[in-house]
């Protein structure tokens, strides 16, 4: 079944545009790209998974199999196209789930204030830093004693607490240990 039909599904010198790239020719085929079969031009014709699967890039993919040849090329044509439909099927499961269902997000509701980073003073970084080291403490000693990770010290004395995600209960922590002013208010 084709996905984009720009007119009929013949595509032997019927004057239609290539589905993939638009250019018009009499001379169309069908092609499975991305598991949708597509009428395309010569030029658009290598992007054809069901002959790449063949093993070659010659003849039409219209699904019989070639004279004197195996059988097994049309056998695998139909898996390769049903596999190709079963993951755009499930890309599609994938991709719609984040979006189809709200109901968690209307029971639960969403806490936009947790723990929120409040206005930081210019150089609230440099200030942090200087008051830690002046305090006696490195980094290290400083985030056990508060009982918070590392990385949120040193990104609060980097002056990236926003990028960092950096919670204001942690800058608050830094700003009454030091006594330094980190949050402007």
């Amino acid at each position: 079944m084709t996905k984009y039909s720009t007119g009929s599904g013949g595509g032997a010198g019927d004057g239609d545009a290539c589905e993939l790239c638009g250019a018009e020719t009499g001379n169309l085929r069908k092609a499975n790209v991305a598991g949708a079969e597509l009428l395309v031009c010569s030029s658009c014709s290598p992007h054809d998974d069901s002959a790449r699967s063949r093993g070659g890039s010659g003849g039409s993919s219209g699904g019989a199999s070639s004279p004197g040849g195996s059988s097994g090329g049309s056998a695998g044509s139909r898996d390769e196209e049903s596999r190709a439909k079963r993951a755009a099927r499930k890309q599609a499961e994938v991709y719609d789930a984040g979006r189809g269902d709200s109901s968690h997000w209307e029971e639960e509701g969403t806490n936009y204030e947790k723990d929120r980073l409040p206005y930081l003073v210019s150089g609230y970084g440099d200030v942090a830093e200087e008051a830690r080291q002046d305090a006696g403490l490195t980094v290290e000693e400083l985030a056990a004693e508060l009982g918070v990770d590392e990385d949120d010290v040193l990104a609060v004395e980097q002056g990236r607490a926003a990028r960092a995600n950096v919670g204001g209960s942690v800058v608050r922590a830094i700003e009454e240990r030091l006594g330094a002013t980190l949050i402007d208010e």
